[in-house]
C-alpha cells in the first residue's frame, strides 16, 4: 500500500471577484458544507476558510486524486448547492481558475494559521498584496 503525504493550498475566487459571501454567517455555512461534502467524496480538507470573494482550502491528496478533480468536485458542487439553497442575491459562480501551492511539512502550521486568519487579514489587505503574502507563507521567492 503506497504512503503519500502531499498537501496543497488551494485558493479560488468568486466569478469576477464579486463579494457574494457577504456575511461571516454565510461564509461559515459555505465552508462547513464544502468540508462535509468533500469528506463524503473522500477528499481530506485539513483547513478551510476565506472571505467574501474567495476561499482558501488546505487539502491532503490521496493516491488517486488530482488537483483538477478536487477543484471540479469542490467548486462545482458548492456553487450548485449555494444556488439551489438561494444563499446569495444573484446567481453564484466560482471563477474557473484557481491558485494551488504545494505545502511542505515545515510550512503546514504557518499555512493553517494564515487560512484561519482570513477575516482579520482581509479587513486591510487587497488581493495583490495577498498573492505576495502567500509566496512568503509558502517560502517562494517569486510568483
Amino acid at each position: 500500500m503506497p504512503y503519500i503525504k502531499v498537501y496543497i493550498h488551494f485558493v479560488w475566487s468568486t466569478k469576477f471577484r464579486i463579494p457574494h459571501l457577504d456575511s461571516i454567517e454565510l461564509r461559515k455555512k459555505v465552508w462547513k458544507h464544502i468540508f462535509e461534502n468533500a469528506k463524503s467524496k473522500g477528499i481530506h480538507i485539513d483547513f478551510i476558510n476565506g472571505y467574501s470573494d474567495h476561499c482558501h482550502c488546505l487539502v491532503s491528496l490521496n493516491t488517486t486524486q488530482t488537483m483538477a478533480e478536487i477543484m471540479q468536485l469542490i467548486k462545482g458542487e458548492s456553487a450548485f448547492w449555494i444556488n439551489k439553497n438561494q444563499l446569495t442575491k444573484e446567481k453564484f459562480e466560482w471563477q474557473d481558475e484557481y491558485f494551488a501551492l504545494g505545502v511542505s511539512d515545515s510550512k503546514l502550521e504557518n499555512t493553517r494559521r494564515y487560512i484561519e486568519n482570513q477575516e482579520t487579514h482581509h479587513k486591510e489587505t487587497a488581493w495583490e498584496t495577498e498573492k505576495m503574502t502567500l509566496i512568503k507563507v509558502h517560502g517562494f521567492q517569486k510568483f
